[in-house]
């Protein structure tokens, strides 16, 4: 369904290392980084698509994050939601609701919520049944 999502900064070093730590715990290689521009971006695999990229805004006006936009990263398990979060805050990140069970959304649904150290709200969520082995889990699901 994506092509891409970029994010906006306002600090890209502070971002990029908020990022860097966080992607890793998502499993989400990072696929480039030009600080020149500036702007980086990680990879879904094994597909080269969804990328998520943060950078400067194009039109070189300052990033505002915006009221009512978030992002929702999948994760493959309620431990790397947990571990997500925690690693979000450890590097920046000001939590808007901490890792647990979401049951107005549906049965399964387990998410944490965070901002980045740009203001950008960002959520991360297990779509699984806990009671099923990883393994069998689809990425559609």
């Amino acid at each position: 369904m994506f092509s891409h999502i970029f994010v906006g900064v306002a600090d890209f070093d502070r971002a990029l290392a908020f990022y860097r730590a966080l992607m890793p715990v998502l499993g989400v290689a990072e696929r480039f980084c030009d600080p020149s521009r500036p702007w980086a971006g990680w990879q879904s695999h094994p597909d080269p698509r969804p990328l998520f990229l943060i950078g400067k805004p194009f039109d070189q006006r300052a990033h505002d994050a915006g009221n009512g936009q978030m992002v929702a990263l999948m994760a493959k398990s309620r431990a790397v939601v947990d571990r997500a979060h925690a690693v979000a805050l450890a590097n920046g990140g000001v939590s808007e609701g901490a890792p647990g069970p979401r049951p107005e959304y549906h049965a399964h649904y387990y998410g944490a919520y965070f901002r980045d150290t740009e203001g950008n709200k960002l959520c991360v969520v297990c779509h699984a049944d806990p009671g099923l082995h990883p393994s069998s889990i689809s990425v559609g699901a």
